[in-house]
């Protein structure tokens, strides 16, 4: 199954690295002109000249999703440089410092939530804008299995993924009759610079074990939650909306 996106524009965010990187470099192999939005404005901007230089079109644009007035820049840079706005994956996340719920302080979960609940808030917020404007568009949002289940000393992150689901099936249900759809992935283990970080924080072990609870005994690639993004982002999906899609190995049906 081909997926084309000529003719159309993509924005990323979170672009520079993992699987925001992966998914900008599928959208142009697809087709589209690319924006490639990262708070690291130089590597975003190496990627966009790889890409430039490989016959595609790319631009950069540092931002940083936990400020909106960036965020709503960056939109409006998208649309005035590329012409227009079909699909946006909204990716940029971090991970929350492990702590029991008892002792998690209250900088890490305002950190957390202004970059994985509420900067993806307002990406939607001006995506949206321009989209109703233009009658047309899809969204893909990026949330986890941390979206779906819960995790020890990981409460911030957990209730930020989960706020995106919410997010996701209300912006959803507000928009299904404009021809603009939003759903989101859950991605599970999926090796990428977070990944190598938290192995630094000595996490390894526990990747490792979970590593052993997924059926199918390996953890996945980058190029595979592109693949489930281009995908809901696509006409091929044209009556795909609200949902939440778990790329995870089998994880969840544990």
């Amino acid at each position: 199954m081909t997926l084309d996106f000529d003719n159309q524009v993509a924005l990323v965010t979170g672009a520079a690295s993992g699987i925001g990187l992966a998914t900008a470099k599928a959208f142009a192999a697809a087709g589209a002109a690319v924006a490639l939005a990262d708070r690291h404005g130089e590597a975003a901007r190496a990627v966009a000249e790889q890409l430039n230089a490989a016959g595609h079109k790319a631009i950069a644009i540092e931002c940083d999703v936990a400020d909106i007035a960036q965020v709503e820049a960056m939109v409006q840079q998208t649309v005035a440089e590329l012409g227009r706005l079909d699909a946006a994956f909204n990716n940029a996340g971090i991970q929350n410092l492990l702590a029991e719920t008892a002792d998690a302080s209250v900088e890490d979960y305002d950190r957390v939530m202004a970059v994985n609940l509420r900067g993806v808030w307002a990406c939607m917020k001006f995506q949206l804008q321009h989209m109703r404007a233009q009658g047309s568009g899809s969204i893909v949002n990026c949330s986890s299995l941390g979206g779906l289940v819960g995790g020890a000393e990981r409460a911030n992150y957990h209730a930020a993924k989960h706020g995106v689901l919410g997010l996701t099936k209300s912006a959803a249900l507000e928009y299904a009759a404009r021809n603009i759809r939003v759903n989101a992935v859950c991605p599970g283990l999926i090796w990428t610079p977070m990944a190598d970080q938290m192995v630094a924080s000595g996490q390894g072990e526990a990747l490792a074990g979970m590593v052993k609870s997924i059926p199918m005994a390996r953890h996945g690639r980058p190029e595979e939650i592109a693949d489930a993004v281009l995908w809901l982002s696509s006409r091929r999906a044209s009556y795909v909306t609200g949902q939440s899609i778990s790329v995870d190995g089998g994880f969840i049906m544990r």
